[in-house]
């Protein structure tokens, strides 16, 4: 009975949401940097992240980005899914998170962190749902609400997404409309 009631308080914070703000490197990202011989760097996102993160546009969220590091590729990434705030440099993600938000005068319960490493930790301790990917550090997963079943960059974003929209319940509401526009509810 108690690991129900555990999953039913994690359940009911994840429907209280109104942002989800996330790290990038080892969150969106696998994790791994290239860096060539001019300085350029790549980073890999994952597509199905991508369009999980626009179904929670679609049901009304408001996404952010808070990361130690700075990359011309988050801007452009963070710009093509809409995200509403990108903090780059932030080396106190606490502070940041509290700060962003006081700007858009958001509870930070009303606010889900993801997360994988040690500097994540104030952030996610602060907001009201803390998320951790598969692949993140022990001491992140042992303090999360929820962590994914699969890694960083590979869908996990995606799958916290669903999580998410099922506890609204609004995950099943989004397919019907996708299936409708498709047509695919139509047979001849």
């Amino acid at each position: 009975m108690e690991a129900a009631a555990r999953a039913d308080a994690v359940r009911q914070r994840a429907a209280a949401l109104t942002w989800l703000v996330l790290d990038v490197d080892g969150t969106l990202t696998d994790g791994h940097i290239y860096i060539g011989p001019t300085g350029e760097a790549m980073k890999a996102f994952s597509v199905r992240d991508g369009f999980g993160l626009t179904l929670l546009r679609e049901a009304g969220f408001k996404l952010a980005i808070i990361t130690a590091r700075r990359s011309a590729i988050v801007e452009l990434r963070a710009a093509e899914l809409r995200f509403d705030a990108v903090i780059q440099g932030a080396h106190d993600k606490r502070a940041a998170l509290l700060k962003l938000c006081g700007e858009h005068s958001v509870q930070p319960q009303q606010v889900g962190f993801v997360g994988d490493d040690w500097p994540d930790l104030p952030a996610m301790l602060s907001a009201g749902f803390a998320a951790a990917v598969a692949d993140a550090v022990d001491e992140v997963r042992g303090r999360a609400h929820w962590v994914s079943t699969l890694p960083a960059g590979r869908g996990a974003v995606r799958e916290l997404a669903e999580f998410i929209l099922d506890c609204r319940g609004e995950l099943k509401t989004l397919l019907a409309r996708r299936l409708t526009a498709a047509g695919a509810g139509q047979t001849s």
